[in-house]
């Protein structure tokens, strides 16, 4: 494998298997995601993405699975926990769970595992200035903000709060799929407002093109978006690509067009060094939610990549 598509897909995955369309029960989620962690694929592994109305779920499910800490006490699970509507009453929740789970004392016997993001949704400026007055330090945001319109207002008051934005890039009907246009437009406006992303949804597959919709048999078809696509247009993006060229990016849909190799990754003329791509993977462009892991790493496995 060439090192900038490992630069580029270092732990990128964070692991939605609770959500559609896999809607995992929790105890299956909670296996897959230990057998994850330990598979040779585990270099690309992120969060555990958990709501929190289902910690305690989660805490049934991961009891003998969760790690102690190893030797050196600095082997844990990481979570993301996606808030509901009260957002107080869940992070009295994850305070309480951290509690639990990072301070153990040795040998831990419930094992090791630590909130240190949570997902929220915003549609307005005043949504995000009220939950960051509520939020502890020690607690990552990442705003889930509309982009069927033009999000540089919400983008700006995020960054205002040293936050991160959460981008939906689709869903379970075709609707629910932004344009390319849209994406590149959030895109391009977190990369001017230096504000960090995540991407969710619809992201299952290397290079944009039409895909089944669920894992139904009878499923619909519609066209989504890569995930290569995406995190390579926030590369682009971030060293001055604008939103119209950034567009062909998200809508190129040859294998052949991005070249990786040992040097970087090359489209169409345009080129990411190494210390671009580790630039945009650690700073800017930080995981896509998937609630599946193998199906991505399959897809580059057809496509030779990996």
């Amino acid at each position: 494998m060439q090192l900038s598509l490992k630069y580029l897909l270092h732990r990128l995955i964070d692991y939605a298997g609770l959500f559609p369309p896999a809607a995992l029960d929790m105890t299956t989620a909670v296996r897959n995601y230990a057998a994850y962690c330990s598979g040779e694929n585990a270099w690309m592994l992120g969060r555990f993405i958990v709501p929190v109305a289902r910690l305690d779920e989660f805490a049934l499910a991961a009891k003998g699975i969760l790690p102690d800490g190893g030797w050196e006490g600095d082997e844990y699970w990481r979570l993301s926990a996606s808030s509901g509507t009260d957002l107080a009453a869940d992070l009295g929740r994850i305070a309480a769970f951290n509690q639990h789970y990072v301070t153990q004392p040795y040998p831990h016997q419930e094992g090791l595992a630590k909130i240190d993001t949570i997902e929220i949704k915003a549609e307005q400026p005043a949504g995000i200035e009220a939950a960051v007055k509520l939020l502890p330090k020690e607690l990552i945001p990442y705003f889930e903000i509309p982009i069927n319109n033009d999000p540089a207002e919400l983008v700006k008051v995020i960054a205002a709060a040293n936050a991160r934005a959460k981008i939906r890039t689709g869903g379970l009907t075709a609707e629910a799929f932004p344009t390319a246009y849209e994406l590149a437009r959030v895109i391009a406006a977190c990369a001017e407002e230096d504000v960090p992303f995540k991407a969710t949804a619809g992201l299952h597959h290397p290079l944009r093109g039409k895909y089944r919709l669920t894992y139904d048999a009878d499923s619909a078809f519609a066209t989504m978006h890569g995930f290569l696509n995406v995190f390579l247009a926030a590369g682009f993006a971030q060293f001055g690509m604008g939103p119209e060229l950034l567009v062909e990016v998200l809508e190129e849909c040859d294998a052949n067009a991005f070249e990786f190799d040992g040097g970087g990754v090359h489209w169409r003329g345009n080129d990411l060094v190494l210390a671009h791509l580790r630039n945009t993977r650690t700073l800017f462009a930080l995981a896509l939610g998937s609630c599946s892991f193998n199906e991505p790493i399959e897809d580059l496995q057809k496509l030779g990549l990996l």
